[in-house]
């Protein structure tokens, strides 16, 4: 409707301005990226694109994946200043959560963990930068089989401690706050 007429920006680049003292008239102003920008709409339209013609060629994927940057990653905090978090160096998070990406789709692909087939959908437009994955397996996972193939469970701890910890660290939100002083979110207090 009248959404590109208006004059809009994010706080944070906004904040980032003002304390800048950057030109606050060009702000809001219509940049059109071109396709190789990476995530800019015409590269993530051309993603939409490539995905729905391996939909068209193999059928549906038989797995989504979601994978996610961890602002508390080892990479990310070492390269913080003190008193910075995370949200305050993107250029760090993003280049972590590339590598990140790049290694785990190296891995999938070399080793076949899944299959032959699988294509990274990158998404980046809200929170954390963020990844979807599609797969395609070899031998197709009947209706029957899903339970008995996905499922989520909390790892026992005397069985694998490790991956316990990751799950309860990293999995599991809530509730938090006054009510759960111990959930893995609350720092000093804080979710």
């Amino acid at each position: 409707l009248n959404q590109t007429k208006l004059r809009t920006e994010q706080y944070i680049h906004l904040r980032d301005a003002i304390s800048t003292e950057g030109n606050a008239s060009d702000f809001g102003r219509l940049t059109i990226l071109p396709a190789t920008f990476a995530g800019s709409s015409r590269h993530m339209l051309e993603y939409t694109q490539d995905a729905m013609t391996y939909v068209r060629h193999y059928g549906r994927p038989d797995l989504f994946i979601t994978f996610t940057c961890n602002p508390k990653w080892i990479e990310i905090v070492q390269l913080l200043f003190p008193g910075q978090i995370s949200s305050d160096r993107h250029d760090i998070t993003a280049r972590v959560f590339r590598q990140k990406i790049r290694s785990l789709m190296h891995y999938i692909v070399r080793h076949r963990v899944f299959g032959v087939g699988c294509i990274p959908l990158n998404g980046k437009k809200r929170g954390l930068p963020h990844a979807h994955i599609l797969i395609w397996l070899v031998e197709r996972i009947q209706p029957d089989q899903i339970d008995d193939i996905i499922f989520a469970e909390i790892p026992v701890p005397e069985t694998d401690p490790d991956l316990h910890d990751v799950v309860i660290t990293n999995m599991i939100h809530g509730p938090c706050g006054a009510i759960n002083q111990q959930s893995p979110c609350m720092v000093d207090g804080k979710c």
